[in-house]
């Protein structure tokens, strides 16, 4: 029973599968026609007023670079496609932190922003960072304005004035600095000041997004400062004097608006230290911190 069976399976399969076979036997004999592009030469139909012909097609074995690689003034070709402008103007405002501290009972609210206008090799920054003591005062605040050039694909050359308003009494800096990414995606900010007194002094900061998701983001934070001469009216010393780490936990809501919550510790080390603990300061804070980063 099961032989005759098979044999009625087959005889039911075979027609149909002859059928199928023979429009691909078709299309095997049909010969098929090669794609030939004509060159602009050739072309007689009339063109546009506006017409431009496309640039050579990179010749075969060009290796692809990753990032674009161009010069002020020239259109940036990337990975060989077509030119793009790089001589519009942008603007940007960015609160990187505005947060609230609390040591020990000791609230602060800390902020750090910045706003830039330019192309995408000359940019004017107009910076601001400070620390306000709630119902107190405010221990520190500066204003910085910078010039800052793209050197590199990655790295910005800047220049210009720092004025600090607090602490008393007021004082002008000239900075000279860099900033950019460095390997692994570290992004990385160090700047060099010379007073109106010519005191030299210069500072380092370090931050690194470490994406858990596509919005929730853990950035570790490091910043030292350092100084060449002591300047006991400032509580500075000479040498490493302060020394802060942290880290930040933010959900990014929007991309434009991200509330976070992490720890800061800071101390203050060498001579600066001595300086302040003569004062009866603290020179080591643990804080716990909530805040937001926006941007538009």
């Amino acid at each position: 029973m099961r032989y005759f069976s098979a044999r009625l399976q087959f005889l039911l399969a075979a027609p149909i599968l002859c059928l199928l076979a023979l429009p691909l036997a078709a299309y095997a004999e049909h010969p098929r026609a090669e794609r030939k592009d004509i060159p602009d030469s050739q072309i007689t139909a009339p063109r546009p007023a506006n017409y431009n012909s496309p640039p050579a097609p990179p010749e075969a074995g060009t290796q692809i670079r990753k990032y674009a690689i161009d010069e002020p003034g020239k259109g940036a070709s990337n990975f060989g496609m077509m030119p793009m402008r790089d001589d519009a103007v942008f603007y940007k405002f960015m609160a990187d932190r505005l947060e609230y501290r609390n040591f020990e009972g000791e609230e602060v609210f800390l902020w750090d922003v910045t706003a830039w206008v330019g192309d995408d090799y000359n940019k004017l920054y107009l910076e601001s960072e400070g620390e306000h003591v709630l119902d107190d005062k405010t221990e520190s605040a500066d204003v910085q304005l910078l010039y800052t050039r793209s050197v590199s694909s990655f790295w910005n050359l800047q220049g210009g004035v720092r004025y600090d308003i607090r602490p008393a009494p007021e004082r002008f800096f000239a900075v000279l600095g860099v900033e950019g990414l460095a390997p692994q995606w570290i992004e990385v900010e160090g700047n060099l000041y010379l007073s109106e007194d010519a005191d030299v002094s210069a500072d380092l900061e370090l931050e690194y997004d470490l994406l858990l998701s596509q919005r929730l983001i853990f950035q570790p934070r490091m910043e030292l400062a350092a100084a060449v001469q002591d300047v006991k009216q400032y509580g500075v010393g000479s040498g490493l004097n302060s020394l802060e780490l942290g880290a930040r936990l933010r959900y990014e809501i929007t991309r434009e608006f991200a509330p976070y919550i992490g720890l800061s510790w800071g101390r203050k080390v060498g001579e600066t230290a001595n300086l302040a603990q003569e004062e009866g300061e603290e020179i080591s804070k643990l804080f716990w911190l909530a805040g937001v980063k926006l941007w538009f």
